[in-house]
């Protein structure tokens, strides 16, 4: 997801370069990602062939970005680091769909870090509502404590200070860099890798978990240029979301199916290890989907047979709590009642 925007003033940070949908012809590096080095060869670089193809796969990509890219708010010219940080924290496994309503009304209430490092982590877990996985909440919590304490309130654009922030990995570190102020770092997510695999290594679908050798594929095909770069991450992700999808891929309306080896191959099928769909409807999840509804909606403690109410296996409903406990997002008080924590 990207907004191609230059780093605040009071950042000390270069601006960043202008984003052009013409990348200029860059050189596949002999190895490693742009954050870091690498061994090994790099696999499937020789379907790419000359450094020329490489420039034409570029320019095909980000051209029908330009044209078909939807139109996010993190997106936008004027968004910002914090804008940015909000919808990757949001994104991970969770639709667009679903994060738009509960982004825009974040950005509404803490539209800088250090809005949101003033209020409980509490707050941060009730506002994140049905999104899903709330321990993100207080982890985007955490990461902008250290932001308003550390960083002037200013998101950093240095990845190595991304990762430092809690809660921040090297997907997430990578996607701010890059969309957030248009910096060259190879930028991994599930859709990018299922069209690195598709279009260059030939495969249905990308490995369980990132490997190295799908990491030194991103950094040969990396544009050299930052900005350029930096909309062929956007474009690329976007790609997989919108085309080159999990199931039934339009390949007809695919940019580079002409050059994509899996199609040249027939499209063959998976031969990997099962691909196993989430499930939610009875699960741990589930139950603690709906005892942290129960608290979500009291700003006074709520006692525990409030919670025991919303789910018939005391022992689920009980080890569902426990859970919630040790993750930080409950608070137990003294008489059998608990709240969001302070």
């Amino acid at each position: 997801m990207t907004s191609l925007t230059s780093p605040p003033a009071s950042s000390g940070a270069p601006a960043a370069p202008t984003p052009t949908s013409t990348p200029s012809t860059p050189s596949v590096p002999a190895s490693g990602p742009a954050s870091g080095p690498a061994s090994g060869p790099v696999p499937a670089a020789s379907a790419l062939g000359a450094p020329a193809a490489l420039g034409e796969l570029h320019t095909l990509v980000i051209d029908w970005f330009d044209d078909n890219a939807r139109d996010l708010p993190w997106r936008h010219p004027d968004a910002g680091a914090w804008s940015v940080m909000v919808s990757e924290f949001m994104l991970q496994q969770t639709p667009v769909s679903r994060v738009l309503p509960v982004h825009q009304e974040w950005l509404e209430r803490w539209p800088r870090p250090a809005d949101l490092a003033a209020e409980p982590p509490g707050e941060a877990v009730r506002a994140w509502g049905r999104l899903g996985y709330p321990r993100r909440a207080l982890r985007l919590h955490a990461a902008a404590t250290a932001i308003a304490q550390q960083h002037g309130g200013e998101v950093p654009y240095d990845q190595a200070e991304l990762l430092a922030l809690p809660g921040v990995g090297e997907y997430t570190a990578a996607a701010v860099a890059s969309f957030a102020y248009g910096r060259r770092h190879s930028v991994l997510d599930t859709n990018v890798r299922r069209v690195f695999a598709r279009v260059v290594s030939g495969t249905q679908y990308p490995p369980n978990a990132t490997t190295a050798a799908e990491r030194r594929l991103a950094s040969a095909l990396l544009p050299e240029e930052d900005a350029t770069a930096a909309r062929w991450a956007a474009a690329t992700m976007e790609l997989g979301a919108l085309v080159c999808v999990a199931r039934s891929p339009k390949c007809g309306a695919c940019p580079v199916a002409s050059r994509c080896a899996w199609r040249l191959a027939g499209s063959p099928a998976h031969d990997g290890p099962p691909r196993k769909g989430q499930t939610y409807a009875g699960t741990d999840r589930q139950v603690r989907g709906r005892l942290l509804a129960v608290l979500r909606a009291s700003t006074a403690p709520v006692p525990r047979s409030a919670l025991d109410a919303v789910w018939s296996d005391a022992v689920q409903r009980s080890r569902a709590l426990a859970g919630l406990i040790e993750d930080g997002l409950v608070e137990p008080l003294p008489g059998q009642r608990f709240r969001l924590p302070r």
